[in-house]
């Protein structure tokens, strides 16, 4: 893998994508003469919302260049994975689909294969990909997204994979294209990487260390959706709380909530991810101050023994923990809490896992995104000995979602009657006569409404509960 000491991106290389991405336009429009098809890609992402947002920039970069996109890998011409690697499932599932690719490469020479994503920042599993799955065209990691079109020029001239993954992290680029999934919605990266180091996570060693953006680039990228119809902005960063600390200017990450809070246009705020130990009473403040913010907290907390956290690196205890969420919920009554858990972290015994229950218990959260522990290679946690038998995290799993769901079930039986406001975002998935939305706390909402609603935020009357979403009807548009 080639190695990049320090990194300086000027506008000059900037320039130089843009040339690559004309030749290859120039290209597909040849093609699209003498075949009279346009070139098709499929892009797959894996994990969290940041490689969704990488996605989008890698779309972006491809329409500059003449390629539309397409579900179907029958007819792509161009496939690109964007890989996770905080979950042992996720890189289970690129294996399995390189490898159903290779009956179909064999058919399409001309087709062409990209890995890119926290995968691909790890050695083994470019050697990996390398000794197993030859019929990959391009690898790429996370630090060099800038660099895709030049990539794809070199990678369809080269007779063998092209690899190029850089060990350190570069400056944050600004201008590249994007494709945004949805109009009314949009991610927003504030910041890149991660300084936190919890033993069981490989996103400091595939993200690089923190870097923020300035504010002036966030809001004017977020005045320029709202300009556009964006009616939502998620921020987007490992740890959201500690943006500010790589900076110049004087700012953190509440000073920022209230400059995107005087945005023209824009209706809501969301941000993720905060880490506990950087949750201020400030912060807290901003989010009950603004009044674009809306009252949905993701507070990942991952176990609730103290003893487990500590092994976790996670900075914080149960106690300090459950005193967050007390000041939370008493300067945002309505908040919503959500959070992760981690089941079966090396060590954790049965009298740990019933402080995680205990916890379940007192937080009393809306959501909770659980996961059974699994290695990462590279890891501290991956040297640790006492590893839980396979058995045993299941059975604690299926307890913990049984007292989770127990909890969700009732929060949102208590909804019953209330009218709330809607973001309404399209045609509901489980009955396309209905419409579909998000209230402020992130619960999602069914109902039946006028042709016209998408887009707007409406009240809605709360019929009926379920486990995961809430039925209901429409009163008006707010």
């Amino acid at each position: 893998m080639s190695k990049r000491e320090d990194v300086q991106i000027s506008m000059e290389e900037i320039a130089l994508q843009n040339e690559y991405i004309e030749i290859i336009k120039i290209q597909n429009e040849a093609d699209l003469k003498e075949t009279g098809e346009i070139r098709k890609v499929m892009i797959t992402t894996y994990g969290c919302q940041m490689n969704e947002h990488d996605s989008e920039k890698l779309l972006g970069m491809l329409d500059h260049m003449g390629y539309i996109e397409t579900i179907d890998m029958h007819e792509a011409d161009l496939i690109i994975y964007n890989t996770c690697c905080v979950r042992e499932n996720a890189e289970l599932k690129v294996y399995g689909n390189l490898g159903h690719l290779k009956p179909l490469k064999n058919k399409k020479k001309d087709m062409m294969i990209a890995v890119c994503g926290c995968m691909m920042q790890q050695p083994h599993v470019v050697e990996q990909i390398k000794k197993k799955y030859a019929h990959v065209d391009l690898v790429f990691g996370t630090h060099n997204l800038h660099k895709f079109p030049q990539l794809l020029v070199e990678s369809k001239k080269s007779e063998k994979i092209l690899i190029d993954v850089w060990d350190e992290e570069g400056r944050i680029i600004e201008g590249l294209p994007a494709i945004r999934k949805f109009n009314l919605k949009a991610f927003v990266t504030i910041m890149y990487g991660c300084n936190n180091f919890c033993t069981y996570c490989i996103v400091p060693y595939t993200r690089g260390r923190e870097r923020s953006r300035t504010s002036d680039e966030i809001v004017n990228e977020i005045k320029q959706l709202a300009l556009n119809g964006t009616k939502e902005v998620t921020l987007l960063g490992q740890n959201v709380n500690s943006y500010g600390k790589t900076l110049d200017e004087d700012i953190d990450f509440a000073g920022l909530l209230y400059k995107i809070n005087e945005i023209e246009g824009l209706e809501r705020i969301r941000f993720m991810t905060s880490h506990p130990k950087d949750l201020s009473f400030r912060l807290i403040e901003a989010m009950r101050d603004c009044d674009k913010v809306c009252e949905h907290a993701h507070l990942p907390v991952q176990a609730g023994s103290s003893r487990i956290l500590k092994k976790m690196n996670r900075h914080y205890s149960k106690e300090t923990y459950l005193e967050l969420v007390q000041s939370l919920k008493k300067e945002i009554p309505n908040v919503a809490i959500t959070t992760d858990f981690i089941v079966g972290f090396p060590g954790e015994t049965e009298e740990d896992f019933e402080e995680t229950l205990d916890l379940v218990k007192k937080v009393e959260y809306d959501t909770a995104y659980t996961f059974l522990y699994s290695i990462r290679q590279g890891t501290p946690a991956a040297k640790y000995t006492e590893q839980v038998p396979e058995n045993v995290k299941h059975e604690r799993f299926d307890r913990l979602l049984d007292a989770l769901n127990d909890i969700i079930a009732e929060k949102n039986k208590k909804l019953e009657g209330s009218v709330l406001e809607v973001l309404v975002e399209g045609s509901s998935k489980t009955d396309p006569n209905k419409f579909m939305g998000r209230t402020r706390t992130s619960k999602l909402v069914n109902f039946e409404g006028p042709k016209d609603c998408i887009g707007k935020l409406v009240k809605v009357k709360i019929t009926q509960a379920r486990t995961f979403s809430l039925n209901g009807e429409f009163v008006e548009e707010v």
